[in-house]
């Protein structure tokens, strides 16, 4: 959200260039959520989802667990103040060396979806706790993960049997139901899935005891979401409805959900064109694209709210688009993107809710653009 206090340091500071700035208290309002949400869940944040410092200080001191994707994201949060029995290496691929990193830091939580990433952990990881993750539609989510990461619940249940069996803790199942999940009961199928491994291994004389729930937790876009408490009410239903009163262990991954709305990015009008007398849609032109951090404008999946000085003045339907000499970097064409007539070259816009997935999806320096350069106050 374009808070006061993100105003107040754009006009203050008039940093040149497209830069994210990020208001610490609104990450903090949102942790505190989602603990009222599920007070009985731990929170991991996501560090994929913004890795800033000063973000991770923040979240640490408040008591936030960390899912990391990678050793350098484990050092992050070690860095941040995080003990490593407060890390999950969530990344179900990974180099067996990273694993072996990682259970020298301390960690002791891993990811697997498969045989061959169990044996790597048993021989990487000696002892260590894995969770195994099932696939899941991501129906209803605008960013879905499925396909790429997880197994069917029946193959879970073998994956989890062989951790056992070669001195690894079983320990439990994890889902995602995709990024920007707007459906309330998306949880509810794959919790009965967690459920039906969990029984199944019992039969094996296996214990699980933990269900990681993941993200999909949403920031709001250009349409209202649900509240964190809204999401709360119904997983603790489908928990109690799956578990009974025997609730096991639960985890939460809120990534999007804890950064997205606190953060904003600024941006100049370059160029405003058409492509022809009689072309409908004017061209706008950005200082920022999908290689500067706008990556999840991608299939237009992501529709970011754009602010401008000009609000209130007639609009028309625009094709956006970023700086770069690439014909991919453009964000928003098949539907096009109302922005007032008025508006021309030199114009400051303001992109709203880009706390989450846009520093990181920057590139380094495509065309010799800089990345993206993030303030977080």
């Amino acid at each position: 959200m374009v808070t006061q206090r993100i105003i107040d340091f754009l006009a203050t500071r008039r940093p040149d260039g497209p830069c994210l700035v990020v208001d610490l208290d609104v990450v903090e309002e949102n942790f505190r959520a989602f603990r009222r949400a599920l007070p009985d869940s731990s929170i991991f944040y996501a560090v994929k989802a913004n890795p800033a410092p000063e973000i991770l200080k923040l979240l640490a001191s408040l008591g936030s667990n960390f899912d990391c994707a990678s050793v350098a994201e484990i050092e992050m949060a070690l860095d941040a103040g995080a003990d490593p029995s407060r890390i999950s290496y969530g990344n179900t691929i990974k180099k067996e060396r990273d694993v072996a990193r990682a259970h020298e830091y301390g960690v002791s939580l891993f990811a697997v979806d498969c045989i061959e990433e169990v044996e790597k952990i048993a021989r990487a990881a000696p002892g260590a706790r894995v969770f195994c993750r099932v696939l899941t539609t991501g129906e209803g989510a605008e960013w879905p993960l499925s396909r790429k990461f997880g197994c069917v619940p029946a193959m879970a249940i073998d994956v989890l049997t062989e951790a056992q069996s070669l001195g690894l803790k079983a320990t439990g199942v994890s889902f995602h139901v995709g990024s920007q999940q707007t459906n309330t009961e998306a949880w509810d199928s794959a919790i009965a899935d967690a459920k039906m491994v969990f029984d199944a291994l019992a039969e094996r004389g296996i214990v699980l005891t933990l269900v990681n729930m993941g993200g999909g937790f949403p920031t709001r876009y250009l349409k209202d979401v649900p509240a964190a408490a809204a999401y709360g009410q119904a997983i603790f239903q489908s928990l109690t409805r799956h578990f009974g009163n025997r609730l096991p262990e639960t985890i939460i991954e809120p990534g999007r959900g804890m950064v997205g709305d606190a953060g904003v990015i600024k941006t100049e009008v370059v160029l405003v064109s058409k492509k022809s007398a009689a072309d409908e849609n004017r061209w706008v032109y950005l200082d920022i694209g999908k290689f500067g951090g706008l990556a999840e404008t991608m299939d237009e999946a992501i529709r970011y709210p754009i602010v401008s000085h000009r609000d209130g003045e007639k609009t028309e339907p625009c094709v956006l688009a970023g700086p770069t000499c690439d014909s991919a970097d453009v964000l928003y064409e098949k539907a096009p993107y109302p922005l007032p007539i008025s508006l021309t070259v030199g114009d400051e816009l303001l992109i709203d809710g880009t706390g989450a997935y846009t520093t990181t999806y920057a590139s380094v320096a495509f065309n010799g653009f800089e990345p993206l350069k993030s303030y977080v106050i």
